[in-house]
């Protein structure tokens, strides 16, 4: 069945017509709803549920715009009340001042308050701009720096830049989907530029990465899990910028420059060699990894997190590590990491 086939058919009660006629624009909307509400579960709580209002309310869609747009305004107004209901996301750096590494890691917050990764391969996004009117890519549009600035932004302000500047509406559009004027959607979108653009770095990560090319990459990428694997401290460091920052969401800890970064991880995680094993993958556009911990007792290696790399130039500007078992099975990688007598750490614990 064509397009107008299946709409008609899911008007008239036919669920699984109305499954294919949205599933193309499910792992849009998905992304639409993590810029919007910075957090993987909290988007795919919000996609099911604008699903539910777009069936429930597909007898009254007129047809005066595209399916498309009428369910991106769905999505938007779902995530602009689930912002009313709980605070916005945040990254430590924003948290809190850098601490001092020699006095440990604090306890993690037990509230949810904190921006997390999003795998790229759900993101079903393109290279490039949606439309010669939008300013981001959809790639750069993910990027952790982008996601973390958007959350500083009122919640409207945050739906204005998304939904004019990544996803390429027009401000009558956007003005429609939002229930206000072109000139209020001119006028937010004129300061929300601004509050973005003092947080994002000078240029994006799909800039560098692009400069790099996918060998540079690679290599950044097995050199630091080399290291890592080792815990050689020394060698970490010497993949880090002057000014790394290292992140641990859901501790608020941080910690800037690249002493102090190495100076933490070999009083702590990497002060048993073997401790961590590593597995690449990509979130928000970046490269990532995986990282599993070793558990004595069932002699293998479990998740443990996901840390996302920022780099400058060749070297890695910010460690982001999500201490987060969950997350790597929201990737699609392994439940655990086996070991043999070569992977075991030096202590087993």
């Amino acid at each position: 069945m064509n397009t107008q086939e299946l709409l008609d058919a899911a008007r008239g009660g036919d669920e699984a017509a109305f499954g294919r006629l949205v599933e193309k624009h499910r792992a849009e909307l998905q992304a639409h709803c993590y810029r919007m509400l910075g957090s993987t579960p909290d988007a795919e709580d919000a996609l099911k549920e604008t699903l539910l209002r777009a069936w429930r309310a597909l007898s009254g869609f007129e047809e005066r715009s595209s399916l498309r747009s009428w369910l991106y305004a769905i999505a938007t107004n779902a995530c602009l009340k689930a912002i009313e209901r709980r605070p916005s996301r945040v990254l430590p750096i924003d948290y809190g001042p850098a601490a001092d590494p020699h006095d440990g890691p604090g306890e993690p917050l037990l509230e949810s308050v904190w921006v997390d990764p999003y795998p790229d391969g759900a993101l079903g996004l393109e290279e490039g701009l949606t439309t010669p009117e939008a300013r981001y890519e959809q790639r750069e549009s993910v990027e952790l720096a982008f996601i973390a600035s958007l959350q500083h932004l009122p919640a409207r302000q945050r739906a204005v830049l998304i939904l004019r500047e990544v996803l390429g509406f027009s401000a009558g559009e956007v003005a429609g989907m939002l229930d206000t004027t072109a000139d209020a959607v001119y006028s937010a979108l004129q300061r929300a530029h601004k509050a973005v653009d003092e947080r994002l770095p000078e240029q994006s990560q799909q800039t560098t990465l692009r400069a790099l090319g996918d060998d540079g990459v690679r290599e950044i990428v097995e050199r630091f899990v080399d290291a890592w694997d080792r815990s050689d401290v020394d060698a970490v460091a010497a993949l880090l910028a002057e000014d790394a920052i290292m992140e641990m969401p859901p501790i608020p800890t941080w910690y800037r420059g690249r002493n102090a970064v190495a100076d933490f991880l070999r009083g702590w995680p990497l002060s048993v060699t073997g401790r961590f094993r590593m597995l690449p993958t990509w979130a928000n556009g970046q490269p990532a990894l995986a990282h599993y911990e070793w558990d004595g007792e069932a002699a293998l290696f479990r998740p443990h997190g996901m840390t996302v790399l920022t780099l400058r130039g060749d070297r890695i500007a910010e460690l982001t590590s999500f201490l987060a078992p969950e997350i790597p099975g929201r990737f699609g990688l392994p439940g655990a990491y086996p070991a043999d007598s070569s992977t075991r750490p030096d202590v087993q614990s």
